[in-house]
């Protein structure tokens, strides 16, 4: 009885450690699954596509990844289910079309009418203000939300990433902008023409027959275009930027801008062509640059009524030149001898409104250069010491008193002089002199050395510089595609601060729009004139003055952060889509849980985007959002 005892003690024995055994077992798959859930995650989420094979970018891990092994299934977050593919696929090789899976959408695409849409100057909207002095084609932005176009604004059917620099200078596709009205408005002008599924740009121009090249080279005989002392230019009513467009090759960078008129798409095919350009009139408020700006400005028959309004307009030119800078002016009233009989005008209305611009240009004490053929040129002061010696007895224009000369957001002309900054003897430039091209565009800018940006040292200046070469370094290793020579060529960076950004990419073949924001430390939008770059004021809460489908990519650095509570992150986003092309790129660099609710926004705009570290490594709480826009068109709903 006790070796049965015994025997049957030691079988049940076994056999509840045989019941315990599988249990046992469970528990270590499920470990083991749990395991192995957490690992696939980070490899479907870490690194990115697009770093060059052993770059340190390839081990990189989406902080928005959660796994949970409390759930039956594990969920991931909204990130794309394939590698973000930064590759532009819809080029002049061809228009396959990537099958994709259809995904929910939380953002629909506009109506059709929509795909040029350009907030600030919507047609319909502009119709409601005064006509008088073309107030009625400034800015004009949407009064309230419920303004607000919360959909995607399309590109039409058809749409081809466009050519690559230099090749775009002189050529587009025709279903990118689809508007003839230039090529027959034109025609005998040489601006466009129509070629096939293609529009060509000869290079012409209302007042240079001979093609922009030989028109710029006419000046260059008068002013020094080719030892570096003029890199910055104004083109007032560029038409298709032409002159911009061939400056560019002479190391003088262009900011261009016309009005959205009844020759459509002017600034639209501009940057279509990959010269830099902006919607804009000179109307009631002033340009959105600051005083000093650049260092000459232009306006082949550009229209605008320089000797009315008190010379309002050609004071406001000399505003944002800088000291020593030049105007140039071809066409009416300009060689009026010639020409009065093709322009349809008496010369004596011609004679009198080209002595009334001469008075105006008196005033400001520019010196008259010369006037060769159908060209003028003036040149402005490099201080003001004889000049307000003379308007002690020539009253007018007076010298404003009181405001602040770079102030330039809405804010409304005065038909006054702008006093240029102090200096003590008549052969010191005001505000200090600029270094020549590239020299000036490391070296610390006078608005810097002079101590008059509050807060602003040179160390932190030469510091931002070497920061960004860094950070510019760090973006080509984990987005092999902006290192490619013809995969962007417009960029836009929406917080610029200094510039640096820009400065660090000088060598490549793309130019930078630097936008400074309106709510944060302005002043610097003088600094990066003065290193010889282009940009513009912005409230991101509005819209900006350009076309969809503007840039090929865009820079974000800390503005949610410094939006956050101003505007709604949504608004900002959409604005970001609407002026981003099919394929094109975003980086956006801000704090780890902003990007967090960006993404969680991003993730419905038809967008494919991705978390990754900082280039300082994972322990840094600024992270990058990086985001391929995925390319559809109109008609394109599945996709």
């Amino acid at each position: 009885m006790a070796v049965g005892a015994t025997a049957a003690k030691l079988h049940l024995s076994s056999a509840a450690a045989a019941a315990r055994r599988p249990s046992m077992l469970h528990l270590v798959a499920v470990a083991a699954l749990c395991s192995l859930s957490y690992l696939l995650g980070i490899w479907h989420h870490g690194g990115f596509s697009a770093s060059p094979a052993g770059g340190g970018a390839g081990a990189a891990v989406s902080i928005a990844t959660a796994v949970s092994c409390a759930s039956p299934t594990p969920t991931l977050s909204s990130s794309p289910s394939s590698p973000l593919d930064f590759a532009a696929h819809h080029t002049a090789e061809g228009l396959e079309e990537e099958e994709a899976a259809p995904r929910q959408r939380a953002y629909d695409a506009c109506p059709a009418k929509y795909s040029e849409y350009t907030p600030c100057e919507d047609v319909e909207r502009s119709l409601k203000f005064s006509r008088d002095r073309l107030v009625y084609r400034e800015r004009h932005c949407p009064a309230s939300d419920a303004e607000r176009l919360r959909c995607l604004v399309p590109a039409p059917k058809g749409y081809r990433n466009p050519f690559a620099w230099p090749a775009s200078r002189d050529v587009a596709w025709f279903a990118n902008v689809p508007h003839k009205e230039l090529t027959v408005e034109k025609a005998v002008q040489n601006w466009i023409r129509v070629d096939g599924d293609k529009f060509r740009f000869p290079g012409g121009g209302t007042m240079f027959p001979r093609g922009a090249g030989a028109y710029i080279d006419d000046i260059g005989k008068i002013i020094p275009l080719h030892d570096g002392s003029i890199r910055t230019a104004l083109d007032t009513g560029c038409g298709v930027a032409s002159w911009g467009a061939y400056l560019l090759s002479r190391n003088i960078l262009a900011m261009s801008f016309a009005p959205r008129d009844s020759h459509e798409a002017q600034v639209q095919f501009a940057l279509e062509r990959g010269v830099p350009a902006m919607i804009g009139v000179l109307a009631s408020n002033r340009l959105t640059y600051p005083a000093r700006s650049f260092d000459m400005a232009h306006c082949s028959r550009c229209l605008i009524p320089w000797q009315l309004y008190d010379g309002l307009y050609l004071i406001e030119i000399d505003r944002v030149l800088r000291p020593g800078g030049y105007w140039i002016l071809s066409g009416p009233p300009i060689n009026w001898k010639k020409h009065y009989k093709g322009w349809a005008r008496t010369t004596e209305d011609l004679n009198e409104e080209q002595q009334a611009i001469e008075a105006v240009a008196k005033g400001l004490c520019w010196k008259k250069v010369k006037e060769v053929g159908d060209i003028a040129i003036w040149q402005k002061p490099t201080n003001h010491i004889h000049c307000k010696t003379m308007h002690k007895v020539i009253k007018s224009p007076r010298f404003c008193s009181s405001q602040n000369p770079d102030a330039a957001w809405y804010n409304k002309m005065e038909a006054c002089i702008t006093p240029l900054p102090e200096v003590s003897d008549i052969k010191e430039v005001a505000g200090g002199e600029l270094k020549k091209w590239p020299e000036r565009l490391t070296a610390v800018p006078p608005r810097i050395a002079s101590g008059s940006i509050e807060g602003v040292t040179e160390e932190m200046f030469v510091e931002d510089t070497e920061l960004w070469k860094k950070r510019v370094g760090h973006y080509k290793s984990v987005i092999s595609q902006f290192g490619q020579k013809g995969r962007y060529r417009n960029l836009l960076d929406m917080n610029a601060k200094f510039g640096g950004f820009a400065a660090a990419l000088v060598r490549d073949p793309v130019w930078v729009m630097n936008m400074v924001p309106t709510v944060g430390n302005s002043t610097t939008l003088g600094v990066i004139y003065e290193r010889g770059l282009i940009g513009s004021y912005q409230d991101w809460c509005e819209g900006m003055s350009t076309y969809p489908r503007t840039y090929d990519l865009i820079h974000a650095n800390s503005v949610f952060t410094l939006y956050n509570g101003r505007c709604e992150m949504e608004n900002i986003l959409l604005e970001m889509d609407r002026i981003l092309r099919p394929e094109g790129t975003v980086i956006i660099r801000d704090d780890v849980d902003l990007l967090v609710k960006i993404k969680s926004i991003a993730d419905g705009m038809r967008w494919n985007s991705q978390i990754v570290d900082h280039e300082d490594g994972p322990l840094v709480r600024e992270k990058l959002l990086l985001v391929v826009k995925t390319y559809w068109t109109l008609g394109d709903n599945e996709q």
